[in-house]
């Protein structure tokens, strides 16, 4: 934490701090605040820079990569879905909106900051770090052949895994699918014509996570 902005009331209240510690009025707390009901304290902190080699280094058996959504809601509760299913990282790859972007940090309720997070607009590059870190690349498609319940039964979803998602207007280009190992669709028993994306990564994360457990 690089400084601290807090109105006097939340001030008051505040222990001694080893940062400088800036008492501001209420109009400029709620200005420098991204929420609707803001706090009256603020926190400016330096961003990580975690590179996804790094944040693979421990070789993860289970990772979720984001690659090409733009919105940070969803970029966000991904990350909240893949820290509670117990993945070891989240990639940010190619052009996918900033993790730390401010409704995305809120949309992690603070899993953000839970597990390694990290950002490369070199799609390929992230691929190819998951593939040296031991992992099966395998695209979440709402048109692949075969689905979850058929890569179960087969123990496919009990190897180590980075489950690739893409956004849910175009998924996953051809340049990318070209370069998985798989590709897997949730099975849909009802009429829905498909799932929303954090829903899809919470199936896909959840049974990988399993498998995995129940191989273990």
């Amino acid at each position: 934490m690089r400084a601290l902005f807090a109105t006097e009331e939340q001030a008051a209240k505040l222990p001694e701090v080893d940062v400088p510690l800036h008492v501001v009025t209420d109009r400029a707390a709620a200005s420098l605040s991204e929420t609707v009901t803001p706090q009256g304290l603020v926190a400016q902190c330096a961003l990580p820079t975690t590179t996804p080699a790094e944040a693979l280094a421990e070789r993860p058996p289970l990772v979720a990569v984001l690659l090409g959504i733009s919105d940070p809601g969803n970029a966000g509760t991904v990350v909240r879905v893949a820290d509670a299913a117990g993945a070891g990282a989240v990639l940010f790859a190619g052009d996918t909106v900033d993790p730390y972007n401010g409704k995305a940090v809120r949309a992690s309720t603070g899993s953000v900051f839970h597990l390694p997070v990290a950002r490369d607009r070199d799609a390929p590059a992230v691929l190819a770090a998951c593939r040296a870190a031991g992992l099966r690349l395998v695209g979440a498609d709402g048109y692949a052949e075969g689905d979850l319940d058929t890569a179960s039964v087969a123990g496919e979803l009990a190897a180590p895994t980075a489950w690739v998602f893409g956004s849910e207007a175009h998924g996953l280009p051809p340049e990318v699918l070209a370069e998985l190992d798989a590709t897997l669709r949730v099975p849909i028993y009802g009429g829905a014509e498909s799932l929303n994306l954090a829903t899809a990564a919470a199936v896909c994360l959840y049974a990988s996570a399993r498998a995995q457990r129940h191989r273990g």
